[in-house]
């Protein structure tokens, strides 16, 4: 009989390799924090390890991680508003990935982006902010295609709205 853990590691650390960047980039637009999304990233990951055999036999297995990102980090954010009393969350302004962006702006998508509801806050960012098709996005987040468009849809009218429609 042959030991199949060196297989089972190796699967997942192709796994780990392959999507880690991706599931922290997707952690950070989810919770607004560079250190809370490595954090969220790190618990979805050792979560995904611990659960390889569920996460392998599911149809998309990087639709299911994802959904584990967005459950921790949208778990990790309520937590925070409560512990905070609902007080803003302060972010630091240290995104070198835009560049054609003043600090203001970055902060203020920040903003406009917690202000959003959960799910569509997810939407917006799973379809625009990692380039994932509706379909992708209906899969990770396990509604249907048609209520990924109507809440993307929704949340970039809401964006629009609380960025007073200055171009970006």
């Amino acid at each position: 009989m042959t030991d199949a853990r060196p297989a089972v590691a190796a699967a997942f650390e192709a796994f780990f390799e392959t999507h880690h960047a991706e599931l922290s980039r997707l952690a950070y637009l989810v919770t607004g924090s560079s250190g809370t999304a490595d954090e969220v990233a790190a618990d979805a990951l050792l979560a995904t390890w611990t659960q390889w055999d569920r996460v392998c036999a599911a149809d998309s297995p990087i639709a299911y991680v994802r959904r584990m990102v967005v459950n921790i980090g949208t778990s990790r954010v309520r937590r925070t508003i409560h512990e905070r009393r609902l007080m803003p969350m302060l972010v630091a302004a240290d995104d070198e990935d835009a560049p054609d962006l003043t600090t203001a702006d970055v902060l203020d998508v920040r903003e406009a982006l917690r202000a959003l509801p959960p799910r569509r806050r997810a939407c917006i960012v799973l379809r625009y902010g990692l380039d994932l098709s509706e379909e992708e996005v209906a899969r990770t987040l396990q509604i249907s295609p048609g209520t990924v468009k109507s809440q993307t849809s929704k949340a970039a009218a809401q964006l629009r709205g609380l960025l007073g429609g200055r171009p970006r």
